[in-house]
């Protein structure tokens, strides 16, 4: 009996964690919920302004996260963020033929209706960009 009661806790935790990981998945598929999830995890969000890249079908819109730059980029649904993502090579250095030269690090994640694209090494960036939008699709 105690063996069972045991074995019933256990499952009860793991399915708490899955369902708060599958919230936060959610939580996560537009401009909002990334800017909600980053503040969340205790980072320093602020608004930067539009912004785009050629290579990307979306207009986007730039925030700093702890004074580092990130563009989020929100599509009108999850197939427009696969027909871009599908062309952007596994390292993030070519974009259909185009080939890429970035001034940093780059790092592209998709979550829902949007790319998330952040040029740069920032451990602590890097980490809350992973917990919020899981890991990244292309980059190094």
């Amino acid at each position: 009996m105690k063996r069972k009661l045991i074995l019933m806790g256990v499952l009860l935790v793991v399915a708490v964690a899955a369902a708060s990981c599958g919230a936060r998945a959610s939580l996560a598929g537009d401009y909002a919920g990334v800017v909600d999830g980053i503040r969340s995890e205790g980072a320093e969000v602020t608004p930067a302004g539009g912004v785009s890249q050629e290579f990307l079908s979306a207009k986007g819109q730039a925030i700093t996260v702890n004074g580092e730059q990130v563009q989020v980029f929100e599509y009108a649904d999850e197939s427009a963020v696969e027909a871009d993502a599908s062309k952007v090579s596994p390292d993030g250095g070519t974009v259909g033929t185009t080939m890429i030269t970035w001034v940093a690090t780059p790092h592209l994640f998709r979550s829902g209706k949007v790319i998330v694209l952040y040029v740069g090494d920032g451990a602590s960036t890097l980490k809350v960009l992973e917990t919020v939008l899981g890991p990244q699709f292309a980059g190094r």
